[in-house]
């Protein structure tokens, strides 16, 4: 896990230049010349929290429709909706679970153009889509997934800015913007405060994850982490979900992590945050000003360097606990689901 971890600067570095990025502009350009009027993602576990990713850069970015598929609803009640004029996005590191292929195949043979965003190009996945995008993140070790997460993420950043753009191509700006992302990756994973933090958690019983907008995939993805690497019970809130009941249940022995950025998204968990406090509640933040801190850069390319040391933090809290991180109990590297 420490070495998948570590790779992410090279990950983004490979995505950004040469080939692979070539390939997603090319196939943003496609999208955007068929002009979907509505997107539907598909995913499970990490993959899921990438396509939650798309999902805000699709609302906001493009002003699509934006729904999460039922995969059960296709592979074990035999729905068919009609899918016209949809782009339908499986988002899956191995692309081997069968109902992710599923979906794919119903979205297809009903009208819609499918889309497959995947480790793997010769998976069934891939297979099953009219379009597909190579993450290239390259083999990774653990079962945990870290860089093929990240990976998935700037794909589907590049993808969406592509299409925005209608031929693929990013305006100068942006490339530049995205070009110093390796280098702003190999900073927070240079900084050990996570390390040093995992201490403080080592016998926490239970903790919550906390974030609003962009911030709220990655919420999802640490306590993912949290839970399958330390066996920590962990709960995932949006900032605005968090006020509506369960920040009842936090006090002084229930640690929270917040993800806080700059954008509208960072403001809005200011008021999250002052609850928070008022239940003398753990809080540990995320972010520019964070206590985890990493570079500040615009609010869409945050979810790429913010679980970075929380990936981190996961990886140290499970060696603290005498955990393996690289085999959690129990889980495999290929999940498959119906």
């Amino acid at each position: 896990m420490a070495a998948d971890i570590a790779e992410q600067p090279d990950v983004f570095a490979r995505l950004l230049e040469g080939p692979p990025a070539a390939a997603i502009a090319e196939v943003a350009a496609e999208i955007a010349a068929r002009r979907p009027r509505n997107v539907l993602f598909v995913g499970r576990g990490t993959s899921d929290h990438a396509a939650l990713y798309g999902a805000y850069l699709a609302e906001i970015r493009l002003g699509l429709p934006v729904a999460s598929a039922s995969p059960s609803a296709i592979t074990l009640y035999g729905a068919r909706p009609d899918f016209s004029d949809a782009l339908v996005v499986g988002v899956s590191q191995s692309g081997g679970s069968p109902d992710l292929s599923g979906v794919l195949s119903a979205a297809r043979e009903t009208g819609a153009l499918t889309l497959a965003v995947t480790n793997n190009p010769e998976s069934p996945l891939a297979q099953a889509a009219e379009l597909s995008v190579d993450v290239s993140a390259g083999h990774e070790r653990a079962v945990a997934a870290t860089k093929t997460y990240t990976a998935e993420l700037l794909a589907l950043l590049l993808l969406v800015e592509g299409i925005r753009a209608g031929d693929g191509r990013l305006p100068e700006a942006e490339r530049a913007a995205l070009a110093a992302l390796p280098g702003l990756a190999a900073a927070a994973l240079a900084d050990r405060t996570a390390e040093e933090l995992a201490q403080r958690y080592r016998f926490a019983p239970h903790m919550v994850t906390t974030g609003r907008g962009y911030a709220y995939p990655t919420a999802r993805e640490a306590a993912l982490k949290l839970m399958e690497t330390s066996y920590v019970p962990t709960l995932a809130f949006s900032g605005a979900d968090l006020l509506h009941g369960p920040l009842a249940m936090t006090d002084t022995d229930v640690p929270v992590l917040a993800v806080v950025g700059d954008g509208p998204g960072g403001q809005s968990m200011r008021e999250v945050i002052a609850r928070l406090k008022e239940r003398k509640a753990d809080v540990l933040t995320v972010g520019p000003q964070g206590d985890l801190g990493v570079p500040a850069v615009d609010e869409r390319y945050s979810p790429l360097l913010d679980i970075l040391p929380l990936q981190k933090l996961a990886l140290a809290l499970a060696l603290a606990r005498g955990e393996n991180p690289d085999a959690p109990r129990g889980l495999k590297k290929v999940t498959s689901t119906l």
